[in-house]
Order: structure tokens, then C-alpha cells, then sequence
């Protein structure tokens, strides 16, 4: 057993440099743990990684899967089951290393090739909008995160999500589809109206519409979460069995 496992810090590497992978790893690293790398393809991405975690190294997946004790895969919901389904083929995965994904619509059957390596799976989505930047860490402090994880190690995806910085709460496998619908429903119709009223004001002739709106909208939404039931951080429900 290494010293970071004694000590509860473990080495993470991030598969995916998109606008989530960068900012759970930032938040991870400001919890003490040591990120190993980090895979990133495109230029935009490599930018990212650069400027979120200027001090980590970009690497291949292989190789950094072999130096991570933690791996956190942040890739599009279409890319993940293909990538871990790939890796166990080719032999990658570790056995006794934690392998955690982010897509909401996934629980953690999708990591069963991974499983059967020897790997320990969770499953940890933050339920917030992303925008890949600093401001996201500050964020995670006001987000839940939802957590499945089989029932021996669903506490340490509860913990790593307190690392994170959010509040764990507990999605089952068969929850998960709806889950991941009622997240998208949110997201796609909220950014929707807001483009839509923006675009109305402005066709008007109105400075600065989204500033004006935004009173209007955070109220609106936080009366209408308020009329849905208990909001505060203390009182979310677990989505259990």
C-alpha cells in the first residue's frame, strides 16, 4: 500500500479534458490528492488542461490509467462505454483501482468490463452546467452530486463527492435513466427559454436583455422550487431503492 492510500489521498487520473474532467480534478487536487494527468486530444481541450492544471502532464490513457489509483472519466455519454469496453480489452485496467465516471445517464453497469478487471466502480454526476472555467469549483459548493456505487464502497463515492465539494446524494441503477432525463429536461429547457426571451427583448431594441432578466429568472425559478418542496441542502432526498 502506498502513502497516499494510507493517508486517504490517492493519485487521479482524468480521462477527458472537456468542460468537466478539468474542474472535478481541480476540485480534487484542492482536497490533497496528487493528479498524475491528464488526457486531452483536440487543441481546444489541451488548452483547458493547460490552464485549469498547468502542472500536470498530458498523457495517453493507457499509461495513465497505469499510474492512477483513481480514474476519473469525463468523456460525452456516447464515448463512454466504448472506451471502457476498449481499455479492458487492450488489457489496461488495474486491479483494486477506483474507476469513476460522470455521465448522468449511465450508472455503473456501464463500467462492468472494468468490474470484471478487478476495478472498483462508481458513478458521481454533479448536477450543475458546466462551463470548464475556475468559476466551476466555486460552484460545486452550492451543487448535489448524485452518487451510485455498489453498496460495500458507496461511501467512498459519497466522500469523493464532499472532496469535490457538493452534497452526495444516492441515484440506484434503475434510477439512473430517469435521472439523466429529468437532468437534460432541465438543462435544455432552461437554456432554451432563456435564449428565446433574450432574443425578444433584444429584437425590441433593449440593452443588455440576459442582465435585466436575470432577477426575473433566479427568482422565478427559486419561487418555483420552493412551491416543488423542501430545497435546502439539508433537506434533498436521497432517490433510493
Amino acid at each position: 500500500m502506498s502513502q497516499r492510500e494510507r493517508d486517504g489521498r490517492l493519485g487521479v487520473g482524468i480521462i477527458g479534458a472537456g468542460k468537466v474532467g478539468p474542474v472535478l480534478g481541480a476540485a480534487l487536487a484542492g482536497a490533497g490528492h496528487a493528479l498524475v494527468g491528464i488526457s486531452a486530444i483536440s487543441e481546444e481541450s489541451r488548452e483547458r488542461a493547460h490552464a485549469m492544471l498547468p502542472e500536470v502532464p498530458i498523457m495517453e490513457v493507457p499509461r495513465l490509467v497505469e499510474l492512477s489509483e483513481l480514474v476519473l472519466i469525463a468523456v460525452p455519454d456516447d464515448e463512454l462505454p466504448g472506451l471502457v469496453s476498449g481499455l479492458a480489452t487492450a488489457g489496461v485496467w488495474q486491479p483494486g483501482q477506483l474507476v469513476l465516471h460522470t455521465s448522468p445517464a449511465y450508472g455503473i453497469d456501464v463500467l462492468k468490463p472494468a468490474v470484471e478487471a478487478g476495478v472498483i466502480p462508481l458513478a458521481l454526476h454533479p448536477a450543475m452546467a458546466f462551463t470548464g472555467t475556475s468559476v466551476d469549483v466555486a460552484r460545486l459548493a452550492e451543487c448535489f452530486i448524485a452518487v451510485t456505487a455498489p453498496t460495500p464502497v458507496l461511501p467512498i463515492g459519497q466522500a469523493l463527492a464532499v472532496e469535490m465539494g457538493g452534497e452526495p446524494f444516492v441515484v440506484s441503477e434503475r434510477q439512473r435513466p430517469d435521472y439523466a432525463d429529468a437532468i437534460q429536461t432541465a438543462s435544455q429547457f432552461s437554456a432554451a427559454i432563456v435564449e428565446q426571451v433574450t432574443t425578444q427583448l433584444g429584437a425590441i431594441g433593449i440593452d443588455r436583455p440576459g442582465a435585466i432578466l436575470a432577477p426575473l429568472i433566479r427568482s422565478a425559478v427559486d419561487n418555483a422550487l420552493g412551491r416543488a418542496g423542501d430545497v435546502s441542502r439539508l433537506g434533498f432526498p436521497e432517490l433510493e431503492d
